[in-house]
């Protein structure tokens, strides 16, 4: 059974990897918002080249990058349809009332150009360090323990869910159900997604219980080196140049 934990390959050796975790979690978070409103098209193919650059100074495996960069298709591709047709602009072809738009085309790959570049970057961050040392930099950087918690819990929990899931699916094949797209099996389906939620609930509260008696007290642990070097201040203002050049660019050549 697959398992979608991000930090899989965390204990790589990598330039992307050896970074302090605060500069890289302060640094890579300014490139994404960066990338995320860049208003030109040759800018976000930029920062999408920026992006790739990152990732192969990472070393992380392709195959692991594109399973997850595939998940948020789901949403671009719409958006490349649906533009086209919504956005007003010079008319390359109509039909009726329906008329596709030049600018409408242009956003829509820019939306997505963004769109992947800004899952680039932060599939790198977060694949590139454990995600306890993700979260323990987080609390340095002084961000609410609850939202430390959330997203400790969220992460932790996906997993849980996926073996209660392989649990009640696996005793339902053996018992020789097969799907069937009628009535009778979304009925089943909605059965066996009650029982998933209970089950996993169940379970949660044993592994809070277990966490309890560990000495969990709600705050990230982790043995990473928190040491700021000379070059992780270097990658961090390089990174920041990027981020701010990628708006200060335009406005310099205009």
């Amino acid at each position: 059974m697959y398992y979608p934990d991000i930090d899989k390959y965390a204990n790589l050796k990598s330039p992307i990897h050896s970074l302090e975790p605060c500069t890289k979690i302060i640094s890579f978070t300014i490139l994404i918002f960066s990338v995320v409103f860049v208003e030109k098209m040759d800018m976000a193919v930029f920062s999408l080249a920026i992006a790739i650059s990152i990732l192969l100074l990472s070393r992380l495996p392709l195959k692991f990058i594109l399973n997850r960069v595939k998940v948020i298709l789901v949403f671009i591709i719409p958006i490349l349809i649906l533009m086209p047709f919504t956005v007003p602009g010079t008319v390359l072809w109509s039909f009726g009332l329906v008329a596709i738009s030049k600018e409408g085309i242009y956003f829509g790959f820019l939306v997505a150009i963004r769109s992947v570049t800004a899952i680039i970057l932060t599939i790198t961050l977060l694949g590139s360090q454990k995600f306890e040392t993700t979260l323990k930099g987080l609390a340095l950087l002084k961000v609410p323990d609850s939202i430390i918690q959330i997203l400790l819990f969220t992460y932790r929990y996906i997993f849980v869910m996926i073996d209660e899931f392989i649990c009640i699916w696996s005793a339902m094949r053996a018992k020789g159900y097969t799907f069937r797209a009628n009535r009778s099996g979304l009925l089943i389906i909605g059965n066996l997604v009650g029982m998933l939620l209970v089950k996993s609930y169940e379970r949660a509260e044993r592994v809070y219980s277990a966490m309890i008696g560990k000495g969990y007290t709600g705050k990230p642990v982790s043995f990473a080196p928190f040491l700021i070097t000379g070059r992780d201040y270097f990658a961090g203002i390089i990174i920041i140049s990027l981020a701010f050049g990628l708006h200060l660019y335009p406005v310099m050549v205009s």
